[in-house]
């Protein structure tokens, strides 16, 4: 936060100063007591099995600037204490209140698959003419997204920020916060169909995104996802489609493989621009087509989006491609969901050489009443490709192995219930030579496990 001072919370979150210094300026928002420093703001939100209230009177004792609260009526401590009805609403306030002092354009990402990655890659083309603040980690939720505006700087040309959602109403909540000029849909997939019901829903919702909208801005689409490519924008919005197929405005033609990573022409118009990407995986097209598309209309070249775009090898969890004591690892360990896990096997299955391809899979979760019919959707899919062995973990990605097992099959198979024992089981199996991807629903903990075969200790 610069040059934000409590009167300003207090005017942002229509709040009660209840004691303490109004002038006192801000450096940052916190929501972990143990994080906190001095001058930053406390913000304690109450969860399911912690109310972060009791951490208050210790935190503003240890020099904390302010503190909301919404449990006390007198300051029980020093510092500025601001009594707001509630916390997490009151933060998100405040988020809205620093966008109305930021000037720069934001661009919004949303969608079922990829917005992480899609964001990596808006930012890396961006980055050939701007200074671009990008939301860091997965702070892409009703609470981590006011923070992230907080910390957007006067130094910034524009912000790229991830829009995330998991229940009804959450992303216009978030998006109306973030005022997007560009708002952008990766996809619409079945990732959090559990909470909303059907794949129509979800498509719906990822809509809502506009109810945030800047006037006159631009609504970005994946041509080649079979609900968006006939979606339009609503009223007063331009509609961009970017992909492959012939409809899309900026599009990629004449595609191909180089030494397993993709390399095609991006087209708009009269343009054509040749790109070269750093990161494997046909599906990353699509992705480096959206930051092309955000780029130029953003005031870029495609020359110096496709430029940007070499800067980008891939993200802690995400298709990360590290070797180890000669082995292979595909670290997509984050998260998954029925088509992330098939790029994820594509990827495997794209890189070239190896002693052998090993599919490291756990349960995707969220899936709904549809769960089981998912993962054996995968195991028909891995069965028709060159992966010479095949790991499972929980309970679903037995089923995921036992679709892949029927009949006549190429590869070993083992399946696991405790991670510990695959961890140790992959010790002694995995040989130098070897290729293997992780990929499964970040609950499962398959990052720890790939930690042990990548050097990398994940934090």
């Amino acid at each position: 936060m610069e040059h934000m001072t409590v009167k300003d919370i207090v005017t942002a979150t229509e709040g009660r100063l209840l004691s303490g210094d109004e002038n006192t300026i801000l450096k940052k928002i916190r929501l972990d007591s143990r994080t906190v420093e001095p001058g930053d703001l406390f913000v304690p939100l109450i969860g399911e099995k912690v109310d972060a209230h009791k951490f208050a009177s210790q935190v503003m004792e240890a020099s904390a600037g302010a503190v909301l609260t919404s449990r006390h009526t007198k300051a029980e401590g020093p510092g500025a204490w601001i009594q707001v009805k509630d916390t997490k609403e009151a933060l998100q306030a405040i988020g809205s209140f620093c966008r109305s002092r930021i000037s720069i354009p934001v661009v919004g990402i949303t969608g079922s698959v990829g917005k992480t990655t899609t964001r990596e890659m808006v930012a890396a083309a961006l980055s050939s003419g701007f200074q671009v603040y990008k939301t860091p980690g997965n702070s892409n939720s009703q609470v981590g997204v006011p923070i992230t505006i907080s910390e957007i700087s006067q130094k910034d040309h524009i912000a790229v920020l991830e829009l995330g959602m998991s229940e009804p109403g959450e992303l216009t909540r978030i998006a109306k916060i973030a005022r997007p000029f560009m708002a952008l849909i990766t996809n619409i997939g079945v990732t959090h169909i559990e909470q909303l019901g059907s794949q129509e829903n979800i498509y719906r919702e990822k809509l809502t995104i506009q109810d945030g909208l800047e006037p006159g801005g631009i609504l970005f689409l994946n041509g080649d996802d079979k609900l968006l490519k006939n979606t339009k924008a609503r009223d007063g919005f331009r509609t961009i489609y970017y992909g492959t197929e012939d409809g899309c405005d900026y599009r990629a033609e004449n595609i191909r493989e180089e030494k397993g990573y993709p390399v095609f022409y991006a087209v708009h118009g009269d343009q054509k621009v040749l790109v070269s990407l750093k990161v494997m995986g046909r599906h990353n097209i699509l992705n480096a087509m959206a930051a092309i598309a955000v780029a130029e209309e953003a005031g870029l070249t495609m020359e110096q989006a496709a430029l940007g775009l070499t800067q980008y090898t891939g993200f802690k969890g995400r298709q990360n491609i590290t070797e180890y004591m000669g082995i292979t690892v595909i670290d997509d360990s984050y998260n998954a969901s029925p088509v992330s896990m098939k790029a994820g096997i594509d990827v495997l299955c794209s890189m070239p050489g190896g002693r052998r391809k090993i599919a490291v899979l756990a349960d995707m979760k969220e899936l709904g009443s549809d769960t089981e019919i998912f993962h054996r959707e995968v195991g028909e899919y891995i069965k028709e490709k060159n992966v010479d062995a095949l790991i499972t973990l929980g309970q679903m990605a037995f089923k995921l192995a036992e679709s892949a097992g029927k009949g006549e099959s190429h590869m070993e198979i083992r399946c696991f219930e405790n991670r510990d024992e695959m961890t140790e089981f992959l010790k002694t199996y995995l040989k130098a030579g070897d290729q293997v991807l992780f990929k499964g629903s970040n609950s499962m903990k398959l990052g720890e496990t790939a930690a042990c075969f990548t050097g990398i200790q994940r934090s």
